[in-house]
């Protein structure tokens, strides 16, 4: 489980097919508190630590992984946002977030309201019944609250810390980026589908 605060910005320096994807994500993490097998979300994906060094540490992603994220677009050089699994006794300053990405949603507006930066996303069909205006989403990772709705669009302000502590400085229109809906808003709807 996670919190969708982003507590470093790691970068992509390797990526190796072999079956499955293999990324070495560069950190500022201290590997050595760092155990394999061990859970970091990165972008918002829950990946297993299956090799480490001093300031990297190794992941395998199976297909399906990159099937349903935008791991798929990752390149050498990337900058990911990180987050490591939560302890019992942590601030929960986010939301739960659990790592597993519901789908992929596309930046289709950005536009500068003052310091922060309005950011309008389109998410995929069958999930945008999850997203409720003051509502949660997890969007590359981050917690993120929901300002407004318009049938799949949705819009999310992000403050200039967020821009500085996490990768959406760097949003571009066009971007493809991890989604993951609230867990509440989800089983919500489960619950109304059984009324």
């Amino acid at each position: 489980m996670f919190t969708g605060i982003v507590t470093d910005i790691g970068i992509v320096t390797e990526l190796d097919q072999q079956g499955d994807l293999r990324a070495r994500i560069k950190t500022d993490y201290d590997t050595a508190g760092i155990d394999i097998g061990a859970s970091i979300a990165s972008d918002g994906v829950c990946l297993t630590v299956i090799a480490l060094g001093d300031d990297w540490y190794d992941v395998q992603i199976s297909a399906e992984t990159v099937s349903k994220t935008n791991l798929n677009n990752w390149t050498v050089g990337q900058r990911v946002n990180l987050e490591r699994a939560l302890k019992v006794g942590d601030e929960l300053g986010g939301h739960i977030v659990s790592g597993h990405v519901d789908g992929v949603a596309e930046v289709v507006a950005l536009q500068d309201e003052g310091d922060s930066t309005r950011v309008t996303l389109r998410a995929p069909k069958e999930l945008a019944r999850f997203i409720a205006p003051k509502g949660s989403v997890a969007l590359n990772g981050t917690s993120l609250t929901v300002n407004d709705v318009d049938g799949c669009d949705f819009g999310i302000n992000f403050i200039p810390h967020t821009k500085e502590v996490t990768t959406w400085g760097d949003v571009s229109v066009g971007d493809r980026v991890n989604l993951e809906i609230d867990t509440l808003a989800r089983y919500v709807a489960r619950l109304a589908e059984m009324s």
